[in-house]
């Protein structure tokens, strides 16, 4: 199995959308190995793609949109969302079924908070053409 979790500094980065690296686990006969992967600027939509070339089974995150949880769902990969944390905490707590998540979590309009201390609008995302992980405005 592989668990993909967005990255920065050692903690589940808050805007799946906007992640510039992921901390990809695989887990084997028990054992655990993680490795950080830069996404290249790959950004919003194309990172479901990211994560499936990847061979990802799980994704652990905090703030998400739902156009990212129905293109990670068409990839076949599993979204615990509205996670904190250290990512290797939040990987044990997966692991153990304890991980503490948001079965609902999703931006679905314009001023939505990814619990990270802003919303969208504060970011500068104004133009029409533009999608915040999913909301489009």
């Amino acid at each position: 199995m592989k668990i993909a979790v967005p990255y920065e500094d050692g903690k589940v980065y808050q805007h799946f959308g906007h992640s510039e690296k992921f901390k990809i686990y695989t887990v084997e006969n028990g054992n655990v190995s993680g490795e950080v992967v830069d996404t290249d600027g790959t950004g919003h939509g194309a990172l479901a793609g990211f994560l499936k070339v990847r061979g990802v089974d799980v994704l652990i995150c905090g703030g998400i949109g739902g156009g990212a949880i129905a293109a990670l769902g068409s990839a076949g990969i599993r979204v615990f969302g509205g996670v904190e944390g250290e990512t290797d905490a939040v990987v044990e707590a997966f692991l153990k079924g304890d991980l503490s998540y948001d079965p609902n979590v999703k931006c679905s309009h314009h001023e939505h908070d990814h619990g990270e201390g802003h919303s969208c609008g504060a970011h500068g995302c104004h133009s029409d053409d533009h999608s915040c992980g999913g909301c489009r405005h």
